[in-house]
Protein backbone atom coordinates (compact mmCIF):
# COMPACT_ATOMS: atom_id res chain seq x y z
CA UNK A 1 0.00 0.00 0.00
CA UNK A 2 1.28 3.20 -1.23
CA UNK A 3 1.28 6.25 1.53
CA UNK A 4 0.40 9.75 0.75
CA UNK A 5 1.65 11.82 3.37
CA UNK A 6 3.55 14.96 3.05
CA UNK A 7 6.60 15.00 4.73
CA UNK A 8 6.95 18.31 4.75
CA UNK A 9 4.48 18.41 7.91
CA UNK A 10 7.10 18.74 10.00
CA UNK A 11 8.37 21.72 9.09
CA UNK A 12 8.95 22.83 13.08
CA UNK A 13 9.40 20.23 16.19
CA UNK A 14 9.17 22.58 18.34
CA UNK A 15 8.22 26.30 19.19
CA UNK A 16 10.53 29.07 17.54
CA UNK A 17 11.62 32.27 18.79
CA UNK A 18 9.92 35.33 18.35
CA UNK A 19 11.63 38.71 18.59
CA UNK A 20 10.12 39.37 21.96
CA UNK A 21 12.00 35.35 23.36
CA UNK A 22 14.43 35.94 21.49
CA UNK A 23 15.31 39.14 22.89
CA UNK A 24 14.88 37.30 26.03
CA UNK A 25 17.73 34.40 25.72
CA UNK A 26 19.96 36.65 24.49
CA UNK A 27 19.85 38.74 27.52
CA UNK A 28 20.94 35.81 29.28
CA UNK A 29 24.16 35.62 28.10
CA UNK A 30 26.78 36.58 30.06
CA UNK A 31 28.95 38.45 27.07
CA UNK A 32 31.94 36.15 27.98
CA UNK A 33 35.18 38.21 26.95
CA UNK A 34 36.40 34.79 25.99
CA UNK A 35 33.27 33.37 24.47
CA UNK A 36 33.79 30.25 24.52
CA UNK A 37 31.06 29.14 22.27
CA UNK A 38 32.84 31.04 19.30
CA UNK A 39 35.66 29.11 20.41
CA UNK A 40 34.18 25.54 19.80
CA UNK A 41 32.58 26.25 16.76
CA UNK A 42 34.16 24.00 13.81
CA UNK A 43 32.88 26.57 11.57
CA UNK A 44 34.11 30.00 13.38
CA UNK A 45 30.02 31.24 12.83
CA UNK A 46 31.10 33.39 16.12
CA UNK A 47 27.63 33.07 18.11
CA UNK A 48 29.18 35.40 20.93
CA UNK A 49 29.18 38.33 18.73
CA UNK A 50 25.60 37.41 17.03
CA UNK A 51 24.18 36.81 20.87
CA UNK A 52 25.47 39.64 21.79
CA UNK A 53 23.88 41.83 18.44
CA UNK A 54 20.55 39.95 18.99
CA UNK A 55 21.15 41.55 22.28
CA UNK A 56 21.39 45.01 21.83
CA UNK A 57 18.70 44.31 18.99
CA UNK A 58 21.22 44.43 15.97
CA UNK A 59 19.28 42.06 13.86
CA UNK A 60 20.61 42.76 10.82
CA UNK A 61 24.26 42.50 12.59
CA UNK A 62 23.59 39.44 13.83
CA UNK A 63 22.50 38.16 10.32
CA UNK A 64 25.80 39.72 8.48
CA UNK A 65 28.21 37.94 11.24
CA UNK A 66 26.32 34.60 10.91
CA UNK A 67 26.75 34.98 7.08
CA UNK A 68 30.06 35.99 6.59
CA UNK A 69 31.56 33.34 8.42
CA UNK A 70 28.91 30.56 7.83
CA UNK A 71 27.46 31.06 4.59
CA UNK A 72 25.00 27.66 5.53
CA UNK A 73 24.34 29.55 8.74
CA UNK A 74 20.46 28.45 8.07
CA UNK A 75 21.14 25.15 7.81
CA UNK A 76 23.29 24.40 10.46
CA UNK A 77 21.21 26.11 12.97
CA UNK A 78 18.90 23.24 13.02
CA UNK A 79 21.48 20.48 12.33
CA UNK A 80 24.38 21.32 13.95
CA UNK A 81 24.46 19.20 17.08
CA UNK A 82 25.82 21.84 19.15
CA UNK A 83 24.53 20.23 22.32
CA UNK A 84 28.52 19.02 22.03
CA UNK A 85 30.00 21.99 20.91
CA UNK A 86 29.44 25.64 21.66
CA UNK A 87 26.26 25.13 23.29
CA UNK A 88 28.34 22.82 25.89
CA UNK A 89 30.99 25.38 26.23
CA UNK A 90 28.50 28.11 27.08
CA UNK A 91 29.64 29.75 30.74
CA UNK A 92 25.93 29.72 31.61
CA UNK A 93 25.99 25.79 31.38
CA UNK A 94 27.82 26.09 34.86
CA UNK A 95 24.88 28.35 36.30
CA UNK A 96 21.55 26.68 35.29
CA UNK A 97 21.35 26.33 31.45
CA UNK A 98 23.58 27.10 27.92
CA UNK A 99 21.34 30.23 25.84
CA UNK A 100 19.95 28.50 22.89
CA UNK A 101 22.55 29.13 20.70
CA UNK A 102 21.01 27.13 17.43
CA UNK A 103 17.41 29.03 18.03
CA UNK A 104 18.85 32.29 17.97
CA UNK A 105 20.92 31.66 15.13
CA UNK A 106 17.55 29.92 13.33
CA UNK A 107 15.58 33.29 14.35
CA UNK A 108 18.75 35.78 13.24
CA UNK A 109 18.19 33.96 9.48
CA UNK A 110 14.56 34.02 9.81
CA UNK A 111 14.62 37.58 10.11
CA UNK A 112 16.63 37.88 7.35
CA UNK A 113 14.18 36.18 4.85
CA UNK A 114 11.40 38.04 6.19
CA UNK A 115 12.66 41.19 5.82
CA UNK A 116 14.89 40.24 2.46
CA UNK A 117 18.16 41.28 4.21
CA UNK A 118 21.16 41.25 2.03
CA UNK A 119 24.15 40.98 3.93
CA UNK A 120 27.04 39.60 1.79
CA UNK A 121 27.69 40.95 -1.59
CA UNK A 122 30.79 39.73 -4.03
CA UNK A 123 33.12 42.26 -5.70
CA UNK A 124 32.16 43.58 -9.25
CA UNK A 125 35.99 42.97 -10.09
CA UNK A 126 36.85 39.44 -10.53
CA UNK A 127 40.35 38.44 -10.19
CA UNK A 128 41.98 36.05 -11.98
CA UNK A 129 41.32 32.51 -11.96
CA UNK A 130 38.61 30.21 -12.44
CA UNK A 131 37.75 27.47 -10.25
CA UNK A 132 35.45 24.37 -10.57
CA UNK A 133 33.69 22.76 -7.55
CA UNK A 134 32.23 19.33 -7.78
CA UNK A 135 29.81 18.46 -6.10
CA UNK A 136 27.13 21.11 -4.50
CA UNK A 137 27.45 19.61 -0.81
CA UNK A 138 27.82 21.31 2.11
CA UNK A 139 31.66 22.06 1.85
CA UNK A 140 31.74 22.80 -1.82
CA UNK A 141 28.94 25.53 -1.15
CA UNK A 142 31.09 26.15 1.29
CA UNK A 143 34.16 26.99 -0.54
CA UNK A 144 32.29 28.39 -3.50
CA UNK A 145 30.82 31.38 -1.29
CA UNK A 146 34.10 32.01 0.53
CA UNK A 147 35.90 32.14 -3.15
CA UNK A 148 33.41 33.92 -4.83
CA UNK A 149 33.46 36.72 -1.92
CA UNK A 150 37.02 37.09 -2.79
CA UNK A 151 36.37 38.02 -6.40
CA UNK A 152 36.86 34.87 -8.04
CA UNK A 153 35.07 32.97 -11.04
CA UNK A 154 33.03 29.60 -9.93
CA UNK A 155 30.84 27.29 -10.77
CA UNK A 156 29.51 24.27 -9.07
CA UNK A 157 29.08 21.13 -10.91
CA UNK A 158 26.56 18.81 -9.49
CA UNK A 159 25.56 15.20 -10.50
CA UNK A 160 21.95 15.57 -8.91
CA UNK A 161 18.75 17.78 -9.68
CA UNK A 162 18.87 19.78 -7.47
CA UNK A 163 22.06 21.25 -4.96
CA UNK A 164 22.71 20.24 -1.44
CA UNK A 165 23.78 17.25 -0.86
CA UNK A 166 22.98 15.62 1.63
CA UNK A 167 21.33 18.73 2.77
CA UNK A 168 18.93 17.99 0.79
CA UNK A 169 18.71 14.23 -0.11
CA UNK A 170 19.45 12.88 3.18
CA UNK A 171 18.48 14.59 6.11
CA UNK A 172 14.83 14.60 7.17
CA UNK A 173 13.09 17.34 6.06
CA UNK A 174 11.51 17.47 9.55
CA UNK A 175 14.81 18.78 10.95
CA UNK A 176 15.50 20.82 7.50
CA UNK A 177 13.07 21.77 5.78
CA UNK A 178 14.30 22.20 2.02
CA UNK A 179 13.17 25.89 2.55
CA UNK A 180 15.63 26.41 4.59
CA UNK A 181 18.54 24.85 2.18
CA UNK A 182 17.23 26.73 -0.66
CA UNK A 183 17.57 30.16 1.19
CA UNK A 184 20.91 29.17 2.38
CA UNK A 185 21.72 27.82 -1.46
CA UNK A 186 19.92 30.85 -2.60
CA UNK A 187 22.86 33.15 -1.01
CA UNK A 188 25.27 31.79 -2.71
CA UNK A 189 23.66 31.98 -5.95
CA UNK A 190 23.45 35.36 -5.40
CA UNK A 191 27.30 35.93 -4.62
CA UNK A 192 27.86 34.92 -8.58
CA UNK A 193 28.43 31.39 -8.06
CA UNK A 194 27.19 29.24 -11.22
CA UNK A 195 25.69 26.12 -10.87
CA UNK A 196 25.66 23.40 -13.55
CA UNK A 197 23.50 20.39 -12.34
CA UNK A 198 23.08 16.72 -13.73
CA UNK A 199 26.68 17.30 -14.66
CA UNK A 200 28.22 13.84 -13.26
CA UNK A 201 32.27 14.50 -12.70
CA UNK A 202 33.03 10.60 -12.12
CA UNK A 203 36.78 11.05 -10.88
CA UNK A 204 40.30 11.18 -12.21
CA UNK A 205 39.46 11.28 -16.10
CA UNK A 206 37.01 14.00 -15.85
CA UNK A 207 38.54 16.10 -13.55
CA UNK A 208 41.60 15.63 -16.07
CA UNK A 209 39.27 17.32 -18.55
CA UNK A 210 38.21 20.13 -16.23
CA UNK A 211 41.88 21.04 -15.81
CA UNK A 212 41.74 22.23 -19.32
CA UNK A 213 39.20 25.27 -18.05
CA UNK A 214 40.14 25.68 -14.78
CA UNK A 215 42.67 27.12 -13.08
CA UNK A 216 41.75 25.07 -9.45
CA UNK A 217 39.61 22.61 -9.25
CA UNK A 218 37.70 21.72 -5.47
CA UNK A 219 36.15 18.41 -4.84
CA UNK A 220 33.79 17.72 -2.08
CA UNK A 221 31.41 15.29 -2.92
CA UNK A 222 31.26 13.65 0.30
CA UNK A 223 30.51 9.88 0.91
CA UNK A 224 27.61 9.11 -1.48
CA UNK A 225 28.11 5.74 -1.04
CA UNK A 226 26.40 3.36 1.67
CA UNK A 227 28.66 0.68 3.16
CA UNK A 228 28.16 -2.59 2.38
CA UNK A 229 27.40 -5.39 4.99
CA UNK A 230 29.60 -7.65 5.78
CA UNK A 231 27.52 -10.81 6.47
CA UNK A 232 26.86 -13.33 3.36
CA UNK A 233 23.94 -14.42 4.99
CA UNK A 234 22.04 -10.56 4.55
CA UNK A 235 20.90 -10.92 1.13
CA UNK A 236 21.45 -7.36 -0.10
CA UNK A 237 19.77 -8.05 -3.60
CA UNK A 238 16.51 -8.73 -2.72
CA UNK A 239 13.08 -6.89 -3.12
CA UNK A 240 12.75 -5.39 0.13
CA UNK A 241 16.30 -4.54 1.68
CA UNK A 242 17.62 -1.13 0.64
CA UNK A 243 20.31 1.40 1.54
CA UNK A 244 19.75 4.43 4.28
CA UNK A 245 21.12 6.74 1.23
CA UNK A 246 18.53 5.33 -1.59
CA UNK A 247 15.98 5.23 0.76
CA UNK A 248 16.03 8.75 1.87
CA UNK A 249 16.82 10.33 -1.37
CA UNK A 250 13.77 8.35 -2.65
CA UNK A 251 11.49 9.61 -0.08
CA UNK A 252 12.01 13.25 -0.48
CA UNK A 253 12.08 13.47 -3.94
CA UNK A 254 8.38 11.71 -3.61
CA UNK A 255 7.52 13.70 -0.64
CA UNK A 256 7.06 10.23 1.07
CA UNK A 257 4.54 8.65 -1.21
CA UNK A 258 6.28 5.31 -1.30
CA UNK A 259 5.25 1.94 -0.82
CA UNK A 260 7.71 0.66 1.98
CA UNK A 261 4.88 -1.97 3.83
CA UNK A 262 3.40 -2.47 6.85
CA UNK A 263 7.16 -3.45 9.02
CA UNK A 264 10.06 -1.54 8.69
CA UNK A 265 13.09 -2.37 10.20
CA UNK A 266 16.49 0.32 10.42
CA UNK A 267 19.79 -1.45 11.11
CA UNK A 268 22.09 1.43 12.56
CA UNK A 269 22.66 3.78 15.47
CA UNK A 270 23.87 7.02 13.25
CA UNK A 271 22.49 10.10 12.26
CA UNK A 272 21.42 8.90 9.08
CA UNK A 273 19.28 5.71 11.14
CA UNK A 274 17.41 7.77 13.13
CA UNK A 275 16.78 10.02 9.85
CA UNK A 276 15.37 7.52 8.54
CA UNK A 277 13.19 5.59 11.28
CA UNK A 278 11.62 9.37 11.18
CA UNK A 279 10.78 9.38 7.76
CA UNK A 280 9.37 5.42 7.72
CA UNK A 281 7.38 6.57 10.93
CA UNK A 282 6.24 9.78 8.75
CA UNK A 283 5.36 7.31 6.16
CA UNK A 284 3.35 5.24 8.52
CA UNK A 285 5.04 2.12 8.71
CA UNK A 286 5.53 -0.12 11.86
CA UNK A 287 8.91 0.72 12.67
CA UNK A 288 11.89 0.06 14.98
CA UNK A 289 15.42 0.35 14.97
CA UNK A 290 18.18 -2.08 15.75
CA UNK A 291 21.25 -1.25 16.56
CA UNK A 292 24.56 -3.73 17.90
CA UNK A 293 26.16 -1.79 20.30
CA UNK A 294 24.22 0.04 23.57
CA UNK A 295 22.66 3.45 23.34
CA UNK A 296 25.75 5.16 25.01
CA UNK A 297 28.01 3.95 22.49
CA UNK A 298 25.25 5.35 19.40
CA UNK A 299 26.82 8.17 16.98
CA UNK A 300 23.52 9.81 16.65
CA UNK A 301 23.41 13.29 18.15
CA UNK A 302 21.31 13.67 21.49
CA UNK A 303 18.54 15.78 19.82
CA UNK A 304 17.86 13.18 17.46
CA UNK A 305 17.85 10.18 19.57
CA UNK A 306 14.94 12.44 21.60
CA UNK A 307 13.64 12.73 18.33
CA UNK A 308 12.98 9.60 17.43
CA UNK A 309 12.06 8.50 21.20
CA UNK A 310 9.14 11.44 21.41
CA UNK A 311 8.02 9.88 18.01
CA UNK A 312 7.62 6.75 20.03
CA UNK A 313 10.01 4.54 17.95
CA UNK A 314 12.07 1.44 19.99
CA UNK A 315 15.52 1.48 19.86
CA UNK A 316 16.37 -2.28 20.12
CA UNK A 317 20.24 -1.89 21.06
CA UNK A 318 22.64 -4.91 21.26
CA UNK A 319 21.56 -6.99 18.32
CA UNK A 320 22.75 -7.03 15.22
CA UNK A 321 21.18 -8.77 11.27
CA UNK A 322 22.22 -12.22 11.05
CA UNK A 323 20.48 -13.34 8.48
CA UNK A 324 17.37 -12.58 5.91
CA UNK A 325 14.16 -14.57 5.10
CA UNK A 326 12.96 -14.48 2.17
CA UNK A 327 9.57 -15.60 0.65
CA UNK A 328 8.83 -15.59 -3.23
CA UNK A 329 12.17 -13.95 -3.49
CA UNK A 330 11.29 -10.98 -1.51
CA UNK A 331 11.92 -10.14 2.17
CA UNK A 332 10.09 -11.33 4.84
CA UNK A 333 11.82 -11.38 7.85
CA UNK A 334 15.01 -10.59 9.93
CA UNK A 335 16.77 -12.67 12.24
CA UNK A 336 19.08 -11.06 15.10
CA UNK A 337 21.56 -12.36 16.84
CA UNK A 338 22.44 -10.44 20.79
CA UNK A 339 26.01 -9.28 20.75
CA UNK A 340 27.09 -11.69 23.54
CA UNK A 341 26.05 -14.35 21.25
CA UNK A 342 23.48 -16.10 23.51
CA UNK A 343 20.26 -14.72 21.65
CA UNK A 344 18.57 -14.28 18.71
CA UNK A 345 15.49 -12.80 17.87
CA UNK A 346 12.69 -12.73 14.81
CA UNK A 347 11.35 -9.82 12.98
CA UNK A 348 8.56 -10.02 10.28
CA UNK A 349 9.43 -7.23 7.81
CA UNK A 350 8.48 -5.76 4.56
CA UNK A 351 11.37 -3.45 4.53
CA UNK A 352 14.96 -3.57 5.72
CA UNK A 353 16.80 -0.35 5.76
CA UNK A 354 20.51 -0.19 6.09
CA UNK A 355 22.21 2.67 8.14
CA UNK A 356 25.82 1.30 8.72
CA UNK A 357 27.91 3.89 6.85
CA UNK A 358 28.73 5.72 3.93
CA UNK A 359 31.80 6.02 1.48
CA UNK A 360 33.58 7.38 -1.06
CA UNK A 361 32.45 6.73 -4.89
CA UNK A 362 34.65 4.40 -6.63
CA UNK A 363 35.75 7.30 -8.64
CA UNK A 364 37.01 9.00 -5.59
CA UNK A 365 38.78 6.66 -3.48
CA UNK A 366 42.65 6.38 -2.68
CA UNK A 367 41.99 10.02 -4.89
CA UNK A 368 45.57 12.01 -4.81
CA UNK A 369 45.83 15.70 -4.60
CA UNK A 370 47.98 17.13 -7.58
CA UNK A 371 48.55 20.44 -8.76
CA UNK A 372 45.69 22.63 -8.51
CA UNK A 373 43.47 19.77 -7.05
CA UNK A 374 41.95 20.57 -3.56
CA UNK A 375 39.66 18.71 -1.72
CA UNK A 376 37.54 19.07 1.51
CA UNK A 377 34.06 17.64 3.35
CA UNK A 378 33.53 14.14 4.22
CA UNK A 379 35.78 12.75 1.32
CA UNK A 380 38.48 13.69 3.53
CA UNK A 381 37.61 13.73 7.02
CA UNK A 382 35.81 10.41 6.59
CA UNK A 383 32.74 11.81 7.89
CA UNK A 384 32.06 14.42 10.20
CA UNK A 385 29.27 17.09 10.60
CA UNK A 386 27.47 19.68 8.02
CA UNK A 387 29.26 22.54 10.02
CA UNK A 388 32.54 20.69 9.55
CA UNK A 389 32.35 20.38 6.17
CA UNK A 390 31.89 24.53 6.38
CA UNK A 391 34.87 24.86 7.77
CA UNK A 392 37.29 22.24 6.10
CA UNK A 393 35.41 23.88 2.48
CA UNK A 394 36.68 27.54 3.70
CA UNK A 395 39.95 26.18 4.53
CA UNK A 396 40.14 24.53 1.18
CA UNK A 397 39.40 27.85 -0.36
CA UNK A 398 42.18 29.87 1.62
CA UNK A 399 44.54 27.32 0.46
CA UNK A 400 43.38 27.41 -3.30
CA UNK A 401 43.72 31.16 -2.89
CA UNK A 402 47.13 30.81 -1.78
CA UNK A 403 47.68 28.81 -4.65
CA UNK A 404 46.37 30.29 -7.30
CA UNK A 405 48.42 33.78 -5.81
CA UNK A 406 51.68 31.78 -6.03
CA UNK A 407 51.02 30.79 -9.98
CA UNK A 408 50.21 34.29 -10.90
CA UNK A 409 53.35 35.19 -8.75
CA UNK A 410 55.86 33.14 -10.78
Amino acid sequence: MTRTIDLEYGKSMKRKLNIRTAMEEASRCLLCHDAPCSRDCPAGTDPGSFIRSIRFRNIKGATETIRKNNILGGCCSLICPREKLCEEACSRTGIDKPIRIGELQEFAIEQEKIFGMEVLKAPKDKKKGKIACVGAGPASLACAAKLSLEGYDVTIFEAEEKPGGVLTYGINPSRLPQGVVEHDIKKIKDLGVKFVMNKRIDGKKDIKKLKDDFDAIHIGVGLGKSKEIENKYINKNIDGVINALDFLKTARENNGKIDIGEDVIVVGGGDVAMDCAMTAKQIGTNISIVYRRTIEEAPASYEELEIVQKMGIPIITNFAPEKTIEENGRLAGVSFRSRDGHSTMNFKVDKLILAIGQEASLGYRDLKLSDGIFASGDLINGGETVVQAVADGKKAALDIIDYLNKKEAK
